[in-house]
């Protein structure tokens, strides 16, 4: 299939809350190297699913999913709900949880969040870059001209963005092992 930049993950979190420890938060960034001006221009297609696919028994294949869509100008997340089927195919579970978001715009004054009954709550939108990479020297490494990282590295990203997708999750809500497994996929419809 064809790609576009509103499909292409660059990164995906998973992680405790620092802030309750009760709850998890998984984070799915797209599109990245986004300048200051392409940042303002970019959003999130509204034919792409974006999915955080959570395996809680340990046989890497999902037992649930956050499926991630913007609809009628809002971000719109469903779940966690147990997928159905597995695999490279999903269907949208709109009989589960769903939590709405207004998409934050921009350069706004402060990130819009939305939190459901459930204790769901969600971000999307455009963020600093949280990856720092050295990926002039990581280049000039591969073609045998340098031998070693600098100290301190020369961080790539630093003035970019990526559009961001945030899911906090009550622990409660993602079955009991005490470890999950989790990635991300996009699909277009």
């Amino acid at each position: 299939g064809s790609t576009s930049p509103g499909n292409d993950i660059t990164d995906i979190y998973a992680f405790q809350s620092p802030a309750d420890n009760s709850k998890m938060v998984f984070v799915l960034n797209t599109q990245g190297l986004l300048s200051p001006g392409a940042t303002a221009a970019a959003t999130f297609p509204n034919n792409v699913l974006y999915e955080f696919n959570i395996d809680n028994t340990g046989d890497n294949i999902e037992d649930l999913v956050i499926q991630c869509l913007v609809q009628n100008g809002k971000m719109r997340v469903y779940g966690p709900v147990n997928p159905g089927t597995p695999g490279l195919s999903s269907t949208i579970k709109t009989n589960g949880p769903v939590t709405e978001v207004s998409v934050t715009p921009y350069g706004a004054a402060s990130p819009l969040s939305a939190t459901n009954a459930n204790g769901t709550r969600i971000f999307a939108g455009p963020r600093d870059d949280p990856f720092f990479f050295d990926l002039v020297r990581f280049k000039e490494i591969l073609a045998g001209t340098q031998t070693s990282f600098r100290n301190p590295g020369v961080d790539t990203f630093a003035g970019t963005n990526v559009m961001s997708i945030v899911v906090e999750v009550p622990k409660s809500l993602l079955g009991s092992a005490a470890t999950i497994n989790v990635w991300g996929e996009t699909k277009t419809k």
